[in-house]
């Protein structure tokens, strides 16, 4: 499938903004199953300075300035993307999740040791017991991994209720978790410290995710969402995403722009201002997809 995704991301200010510098990581990734086939992104005012950089995590992160005063910022980013089916997984065959565990400490290759560095914690990713007891239900001793991850996803989707009214950015992990309440950027770092608190490796995962409208039902433009989920290292079988706030594994309309240890590395659009006062933002998603045709033309 070829797809076509629109991000618009628009600032308003009840005063002139002076002066600021942002940060904005909105390129998707490359990975064995997504091609990029084309990226831009528009800046309005147009920025004054631009530097293009590919961060620790391998993503593409861009840093710009207005310097011009200002009370709109808007940022879209256009890409055009070619997906392919992963293959079909087979949960029953996959490593035991505690032998899986006992070998991350000693990694034997470079996928391995990678995959590692995300069994920590990080700065919105906290590890510790409780964070362990909530997901040890789904990982009995010698549990396939990816069966256990599974479960823990589906039961996470089935005791968690969305609700962005619940959380801000800011909110903690441990609150969302005792409360079981907030949206996919929560729900994916709880996992995250659930699985890393048992010693498991599980990456955030910034990208959009396709929607399907009711039957009868025209698309809504917009409607559509930046998402987030989590990526597990699961060794011989490489890493699995799981999107807690769904209940299911990612596939092909799970489209990933960028990875890190959690939101913080993954930011979309981020800044300081000079001036500005009270502020507002609105951020509209399409995802649609391409005829094979068009995107060879385009």
């Amino acid at each position: 499938m070829n797809y076509r995704v629109r991000h618009l991301t628009r600032y308003t200010y009840g005063e002139r903004v002076l002066v600021s510098l942002n940060q904005i990581c909105l390129q998707p990734r490359e990975t064995p199953f997504q091609q990029r086939l084309d990226f831009k992104v528009t800046v309005e005012p147009r920025p004054s300075t631009w530097n293009t950089y590919t961060d620790y995590f391998g993503n593409q992160q861009s840093v710009f300035t207005l310097n011009q005063p200002h009370q709109v910022m808007t940022v879209s980013a256009e890409s055009q993307l070619a997906v392919q089916d992963a293959p079909v997984i087979v949960p029953a065959a996959s490593l035991p999740w505690d032998r899986l565990r006992d070998q991350l400490p000693r990694p034997q290759d470079a996928a391995s040791l990678e995959a590692y560095q995300y069994v920590f914690a990080s700065p919105f990713v906290p590890v510790g017991p409780d964070y362990a007891d909530y997901a040890r239900p789904s990982f009995p001793a010698g549990r396939p991994v990816q069966e256990g991850l599974l479960d823990f996803t589906r039961r996470m989707h089935r005791e968690f209720v969305y609700d962005s009214r619940a959380t801000h950015l800011g909110t903690p992990v441990a609150e969302v978790l005792r409360n079981r309440r907030g949206v996919c950027q929560d729900f994916a770092q709880v996992q995250a410290a659930c699985l890393r608190s048992l010693g498991l490796a599980a990456r955030y995962v910034s990208g959009y995710l396709r929607t399907h409208p009711p039957p009868g039902r025209a698309r809504l433009v917009g409607a559509d969402a930046s998402h987030a989920w989590i990526s597990v290292w699961t060794g011989p079988d490489g890493w699995f995403d799981l999107d807690p706030t769904n209940g299911v594994a990612a596939g092909t309309d799970h489209l990933p722009i960028a990875w890190g240890r959690d939101y913080f590395d993954v930011t979309p659009v981020r800044g300081v201002i000079l001036g500005g006062g009270n502020q507002g933002i609105t951020v509209s998603v399409d995802v649609e997809p391409m005829e094979e045709n068009e995107a060879e033309l385009t």
